[in-house]
């Protein structure tokens, strides 16, 4: 009977992996780095070595693994197939056929890396009380995954979640990463609660701490806001304001049982959280307001959880 299976969390510096029972239990992690060159014709490689090293060192057969999940940075079918990973410089191909030939035949399961997040969380984490549930990951950028009776929702295209790329401002002029305006990527994201604090802070000579900080960023905003500052809580409003849209949106669309709010952002805490359910309430639809809105609780584990449920 298998007893043990691996959960990994691919990302463009390193991986992060996990070795859990079959109940969920994490034993151990640790990380490899990820090996870029070359088109990251040697990641996968790579991976299995580290997962068969771990086996060897924990004399655990293949007979005793149920499989090895992997979140991976870039939209993946249902069917394993990878459509490009700028990050890891991937084309198109199938991971869970290729992957589990490195592994001996070992089943792989793969799925976006967000989506995989969100599983984690639903599964062990925030959301471990709800059966639906959408993840929103406030981070460099904004990512998220979208969870409906306990199952990952990938999309057509595997592109289901990209939470960060829904337009909530239509005279916007900078261009977002992806290509469009107005995402609510360039206001909630770490990077976009720091531009809108450059741009606020320029725009007059207001007295605000946030002109003394060693670092303009977005714990910098919400640090300040916390004590007070003026300047400091009209940016952190806003960027909430432009959140709660953005949940508004999906509410209507989902009616999850909760969101949850992880990525570096969410280290504002309960303060990011009040502000953030004090608008969405304000703008819901009747039918979706008083949806719960939580902090993720797995942090950077939530990838190696998720991935692990997968196989299960």
């Amino acid at each position: 009977m298998a007893n043990y299976g691996f959960g990994l969390d691919l990302g463009g510096t390193t991986c992060k992996c996990g070795l859990f029972t079959a109940t969920g239990e994490l034993l151990e992690k640790w990380e490899v780095p990820t090996d870029t060159s070359n088109g990251g014709v040697n990641i996968l490689k790579d991976l299995a070595q580290t997962v068969v090293k771990k086996m060897e060192e924990k004399n655990i057969t293949s007979d005793d693994v149920l499989g090895v999940g992997i979140g991976i940075p870039g939209p993946v079918s249902d069917d394993g197939v990878v459509n490009r990973c700028v990050n890891l410089g991937w084309g198109v191909f199938n991971v869970e056929k290729e992957f589990s030939e490195y592994l001996g035949g070992i089943k792989v399961k793969a799925g976006n890396d967000a989506n995989v997040a969100a599983l984690g969380e639903s599964w062990m984490g925030a959301a471990k009380e709800y059966s639906s549930s959408v993840m929103v990951t406030l981070g460099t950028g904004v990512g998220g995954g979208v969870i409906l009776n306990d199952d990952i929702i990938p999309g057509a295209h595997g592109a289901a979640g990209e939470i960060g790329h829904i337009r909530v401002n239509y005279t916007e002029e900078n261009t977002c990463g992806c290509g469009n305006h107005g995402c609510l990527e360039q206001y909630c994201s770490a990077t976009g609660i720091a531009r809108l604090a450059k741009i606020r802070l320029a725009q007059n000579d207001d007295e605000s701490t946030l002109r003394n900080v060693e670092s303009l960023d977005a714990k910098a905003v919400f640090d300040e806001a916390k004590k007070g500052d003026t300047v400091a809580k009209e940016i952190a409003k806003r960027a909430c304001e432009y959140l709660a849209q953005g949940l508004q949106v999906i509410s209507c669309v989902v009616n999850p049982e909760a969101f949850v709010i992880g990525g570096g952002v969410s280290k504002a805490g309960q303060y990011l959280i009040d502000e953030v359910e004090y608008r969405f309430n304000q703008i819901a639809f009747h039918g979706c307001k008083n949806t719960k809105i939580v902090l993720a609780t797995l942090g950077n584990d939530a990838g190696i959880y998720g991935a692990m449920k997968l196989i299960l």
